[in-house]
């Protein structure tokens, strides 16, 4: 495969080495290649693109020549053959001590795999619910350490860090929470479908984490779109943040990301009436309910 660059970003050709259930509704998928040699980030909540094969393929169907113009010439593929695109987020990149090698993790939300699921599963978790070593993708990442999928970035005199994300935000949440040194600060809410799915995060920071169970506690039970989680708690996630009293602080930085309407409300809720400057708060929408990614980003 030709992988032009589209600096600051390019292609990589990976392929599945391990998979690991972390609980009912996450899958860790490990990736290799000699490819991951030009991947770099220094990010913890670094998005990355995987082009997912369809059933029946061994590989995923992108055009070759990817430049400036990828996007057109992936769309204008036919159905059924093109390529499945999901965003992500990274959740651990690992090179051996020479540089001779390299691997990521990427963990995926598995919904409507489960036998007499109401909801309809995705082609993404249908995938990663099956994945096996030596099946390949094609990822779209950074090939420079800072780059504009980068987002949580705290100003210097940050002196609290308040996090929330829903289980597409866990890997760089945890990410987040591993990196912040003794001393800091913080106060994370963490929202996931299932008891079985929280996690022990590991931190030195001097963080207290909430975990939001959404099952039977908020939620109308409603299917999601066709590849995001179903029924988002926004407003269990907002009468508990709500309720709670946060550290006092000077300087606090507030990163949210996950289901895009409830980041929407949970950022009018910091802002508004907690009076948190709107500068000092990094919000990203990773799906919307009721749309695929697809439908998302022609939206957008």
């Amino acid at each position: 495969m030709t992988t032009a660059v589209a600096a600051p970003f390019r292609f990589f050709s990976l392929q599945v080495t391990g998979t690991r259930r972390l609980g009912p509704s996450l899958v860790r998928v490990t990736f290799a290649g000699p490819d991951l040699l030009a991947f770099h980030s220094h990010g913890h909540d670094q998005s990355l693109s995987l082009f997912l094969p369809h059933p029946g393929q061994s590989e995923p169907a992108v055009p070759y020549e990817l430049g400036d113009g990828w996007w057109q010439a992936w769309r204008e593929l036919p159905d059924g053959v093109r390529a499945v695109m999901r965003s992500y987020t990274l959740r651990a990149l690992r090179r051996d001590a020479c540089g001779n090698t390299a691997e990521i993790d990427v963990d995926f939300v598995l919904h409507g795999v489960e036998p007499g699921s109401a909801v309809q599963a995705g082609p993404a978790s249908r995938w990663a619910a099956r994945a096996a070593a030596g099946d390949r993708v094609v990822m779209l990442g950074p090939a420079v350490a800072d780059n504009r999928a980068i987002r949580f970035r705290p100003p210097q005199d940050t002196d609290l860090v308040v996090l929330w994300g829903d289980e597409t935000a866990l890997p760089a949440v945890s990410a987040i929470v591993a990196s912040l040194p003794a001393g800091t600060r913080a106060r994370v809410w963490l929202e996931v479908r299932d008891a079985g799915d929280i996690q022990d995060l590991a931190t030195e920071a001097d963080a207290e984490i909430t975990w939001l169970v959404r099952q039977g506690h908020g939620g109308d039970g409603s299917p999601g779109s066709p590849d995001s989680p179903s029924a988002p708690g926004s407003p269990a996630a907002l009468q508990a943040i709500r309720g709670a009293r946060l550290p006092p602080a000077e300087h606090p930085y507030v990163w949210i990301a996950g289901e895009s309407g409830c980041v929407k409300a949970l950022r009018r809720h910091f802002v508004r009436e907690r009076g948190i400057d709107r500068r000092r708060v990094t919000f990203v929408g990773y799906w919307r309910q009721g749309l695929s990614e697809e439908q998302l980003r022609e939206a957008e």
